[in-house]
């Protein structure tokens, strides 16, 4: 098995486990549970409780359909398909900075979220994808030149 496919083997398996726990498990506070939100314990509202709650479950359907991709590539994917879907990851994955950091960065330093300072813990699993990736790049090229 080559780098790439190692690679991309690693976030099937994690992602997997942060789809088990959107969909069994939301209120936990490992891995994608939505647990760390104060916000999400708050029983007051019906209708943000279930705005949420398919907020969550719609999340967790879009890790499936990128976990289910992935394997397809694993199975049937050419080296070049391989490549190209993970430099795709990590763009993707950078998106995370661009868009969602800000947002947990603030709820973070209003005391939103518990523990205080997951946002900081969330960008080093994002930022260990996002190494994983450019990593397993950066060998299979270096290779490609040997």
């Amino acid at each position: 098995m080559d780098i790439l496919s190692i690679a991309i083997l690693i976030f099937i398996v994690m992602e997997l486990a942060n789809v088990i726990i959107l969909y069994f498990q939301p209120h936990s506070q490992l891995g994608n549970g939505v647990g760390v939100f104060n916000a999400f314990h708050n029983k007051d509202n019906q209708e943000q409780q279930l705005f949420v709650s398919y907020l969550v479950n719609w999340v967790a359907g879009v890790k499936l359909i990128f976990i289910f991709l992935l394997a397809v590539i694993l199975a049937i994917g050419t080296q070049q398909v391989r490549l190209w879907a993970v430099v795709a990851m990590i763009l993707s994955i950078a998106t995370y900075f661009w868009r969602l950091h800000p947002i947990i960065k603030k709820l973070d330093s209003m005391g939103c979220i518990t523990p205080k300072g997951y946002s900081k813990a969330l960008d080093w699993m994002i930022a260990g994808f996002m190494i994983l990736f450019t990593a397993a790049l950066g060998i299979y090229l270096a290779q490609q030149m040997l």
